[in-house]
Parts: C-alpha cells; sequence; structure tokens
C-alpha cells in the first residue's frame, strides 16, 4: 500500500470530518471526558470542514485513494492531525507532519506550534517538538508544543 499525501480540496470534507470524528472518539476518549469529545467533533462537521479548508493549508493522507489521515499548517501553528484509528502507529502522522514542516519552511517559518491534546504530547515528543506551556480551555487540557524547523 503506497501513501500518498496532498493538499486538501473541498471535496475531501465529508471523508475529513469522518477521520477526525473516529480518532477523537476512539483516541482521545481515554484522556478527555466526553463532553470535551463531543464538543471537539462538533467542531469538524463536513461543513465545518470545508470553512477550515479556505483559512488553512490542510492535507490529506491517502491509502489506496481513502483518506486515512489529515493535517494542516494555519500560519505557524500544525493543526488538527488525526489519523484513521485502524491506520495509526503506521507512520502516517509522521509523513504528515513532514509534509507539514515542509511547507511552513516553504513559507519561511522557522518555528512550528502545535496545540497538542494530551493523547498526542508523546507522538509529537518522538518528533523533536517540546512542551512551551499548558493550556486550558475550559475542562479541555490541551499542550503548547515547539520545534525549530532547519532551513530546506
Amino acid at each position: 500500500m503506497e501513501l500518498m499525501i496532498r493538499q486538501a480540496c473541498g471535496n475531501d470534507a465529508k471523508a475529513i470530518s469522518q477521520v477526525i470524528v473516529a480518532a477523537v472518539r476512539e483516541s482521545n476518549s481515554q484522556d478527555y471526558p466526553a463532553n470535551i469529545i463531543e464538543s471537539v467533533m462538533a467542531n469538524f462537521t463536513p461543513e465545518r470542514v470545508i470553512g477550515l479548508l479556505k483559512e488553512r493549508l490542510v492535507f490529506v493522507a491517502l491509502l489506496n485513494d481513502e483518506i486515512v489521515g489529515t493535517g494542516a499548517l494555519d500560519g505557524n501553528a500544525a493543526r488538527s492531525l488525526f489519523i484513521a484509528p485502524q491506520q495509526q502507529r503506521k507512520g502516517i502522522g509522521q509523513a504528515l507532519m513532514s509534509r507539514i514542516e515542509k511547507a511552513a519552511l516553504e513559507r519561511g517559518i522557522e518555528a512550528l506550534l502545535i496545540p497538542s491534546s494530551l493523547t498526542a504530547e508523546s507522538f509529537y515528543a518522538r518528533l523533536g517538538y517540546r512542551v512551551l506551556r499548558e493550556q486550558l480551555h475550559g475542562e479541555e487540557r490541551t499542550i503548547i508544543m515547539t520545534k525549530p524547523l532547519a532551513p530546506l
């Protein structure tokens, strides 16, 4: 199976939403209460994803023409990195982050920020990101991480 990463388009919104909802429901539920999970899922309906496609540089990862992951560059921050639960721990997240970092460098960004879930903190740490601070939005804890990017 060959992994392909490309920029997302409007036709991808439903599949992106499905990947995010499945990942949040399965992977993040051990670290966050149900009300936080529901609130995060509500932010990624297909309609909301279409709006995000206009604001961010969104990428999708495909295996056999099926979207199995997504991630975005929003200014100097990587956001919304989600991999379908059955495809996690196969290098897809790492490949998406490499693409996001490359896009950031192409835009002259010298350090990337990541608002990480508690669930993904160790994943980002393995990629060289370090914790800057913790942020609270109501009950939702987010770990703000950063990594300097090496010039191309």
